[in-house]
């Protein structure tokens, strides 16, 4: 949605970005049931990687949908303090980045299809933010888990500039993961449980859907389009 059409929304129904979202000072008194999906913590192949691009909700809503994923987690990592929560990461003065660790299958879903996935589902060339959220906590950034990662990234982001597929130059970061902090428990699995919300309705949904019509053959089993 159009960064100034969605502020305009707020506006006409008296709500801050951060009422849309949801969030306020001491929303760890919200409903705090964790909702989790299908992991195998056993896999032998399992492999991590960690990627920002927004808020948070919006890259886990899309990934749970990946079949090979096998777990999405929403958190923080690339700051500057040793700590991290949403009270002081979303006063954008720690550098975190909001982030979701993704755990998945490469015999089911390589790291190319990943991060087709990660680029497309994004804006990777407006620095520090993705539409209406802005701050150095949206921005767009691959913490990568080993040197394979971090070549094939290097490598799709040199491709995806030189192929003209967006008007401007990608800014998004690939950095190596020091350390990732899990979010607070009520940020997790956020869509699934608060699909009416506003945020939920006016910036996700059409993200998945935008998902759905590229990657319909990426999607898990249960996601996909009935007959």
């Amino acid at each position: 949605m159009n960064p100034a059409l969605f502020l305009l929304f707020l506006l006409m129904h008296g709500l801050s970005l951060a009422e849309a979202r949801g969030v306020h000072e001491g929303s760890e008194s919200m409903n705090n049931k964790h909702v989790t999906y299908q992991t195998n913590t056993e896999m032998p192949n399992e492999k991590k990687i960690t990627l920002g691009a927004g808020c948070f909700w919006c890259v886990e809503a899309v990934f749970k949908r990946v079949e090979g994923v096998t777990s999405a987690l929403s958190g923080y990592s690339g700051g500057r303090k040793d700590e991290a929560s949403y009270r002081i990461v979303s006063t954008g003065e720690t550098n975190h980045a909001e982030v979701v660790q993704i755990t998945y299958d490469p015999d089911i879903i390589s790291i190319d299809a990943l991060l087709e996935i990660y680029w497309r589902t994004h804006d990777p060339t407006t620095l520090n933010r993705q539409g209406a959220d802005v701050g150095p906590q949206y921005r767009s950034v691959i913490f990568y888990h080993d040197d394979y990662q971090r070549e094939r990234a290097e490598y799709f982001r040199k491709k995806l500039d030189e192929s003209g597929l967006f008007d401007d130059p990608i800014v998004t970061e690939i950095t190596p993961l020091d350390t990732f902090y899990e979010a607070e428990e009520y940020h997790q699995n956020y869509f699934e449980r608060n699909p009416d919300q506003g945020y939920c309705q006016i910036v996700i949904r059409p993200k998945l859907d935008k998902f759905k019509s590229l990657f319909e053959e990426k999607l898990r089993e249960e996601y996909r389009p009935r007959p």
